[in-house]
């Protein structure tokens, strides 16, 4: 169901559902539609902001960059996605990708600061906010550590078949579990992740309503070399 505005609603869902486009880049401040409700994407971007912050080696990630986006699962079940990292750029941050003949481009997604973001990381709700709050705190960093060092716009590819992850999952969790404990150890404010106790239920009940931003996945698009060609000449001109 949806209202005069355009901002969805779904039991206690309240999401404003659009994609951030160059045509579309108008917001609505649903913090002051719903000021009883909860900002999920704003209070997870404040968490990913501190550790990103306080871990040496997640630095690099300007979150002014990544979009968060607040996604309802279909059923209330226990094990699934409960987050995911989605680069806009292929291989070593490229802005093409050619297969055959043809060419592939992901088009420009733009945030909230209507600067062009690089990453989406997307929450998947009320199944997240169900984990414990260490396998919360493991997820989050978990997703960012995917992005690249380079901050290209591409994932951290590790060397061999399985680049997502590496050769060893077991290691790359490690190494996840490592940076949460770097994380807590540097006294990261309550205020900032206390949210994080409580499941979505108690989250719902305390603030009657959660609500965050939605973005909408970019469809990528197949270009012959004439195209690519004339893209790569308006980009320019």
């Amino acid at each position: 169901m949806r209202n005069e505005m355009g901002i969805q609603f779904h039991s206690s869902f309240l999401f404003c559902c659009r994609g951030f486009w160059p045509d579309d880049l108008s917001f609505y401040r649903l913090d002051l539609l719903f000021p009883m409700s909860f900002n999920f994407t704003a209070a997870i971007r404040n968490v990913c902001n501190d550790i990103c912050l306080r871990v040496p080696d997640l630095t690099h990630i300007d979150m002014t960059r990544v979009g968060i986006s607040f996604c309802q699962t279909r059923q209330n079940e226990k094990y699934g996605v409960f987050a995911s990292l989605t680069p806009l750029k292929f291989k070593d941050g490229s802005s093409f990708n050619r297969k055959k003949t043809f060419y592939w481009m992901i088009p420009d997604v733009y945030g909230e600061n209507k600067q062009k973001i690089l990453y989406l990381l997307s929450f998947y709700m009320p199944r997240f906010m169900n984990l414990s709050l260490i396998d919360k705190f493991d997820t989050i960093i978990h997703e960012l550590y995917h992005i690249n060092q380079d901050f290209n716009g591409d994932i951290r590819r590790f060397q061999g078949r399985c680049f997502a992850h590496g050769s060893s999952r077991k290691k790359y969790d490690h190494i996840v579990q490592q940076y949460v404990k770097e994380w807590l150890e540097k006294d990261p404010p309550p205020e900032i992740w206390h949210f994080l106790k409580m499941d979505f239920k108690e989250l719902e009940t305390k603030y009657q309503g959660v609500f965050g931003t939605k973005f909408q996945l970019p469809k990528m698009k197949r270009l012959t070399e004439y195209e690519l060609q004339k893209y790569q000449q308006n980009k320019t001109s």
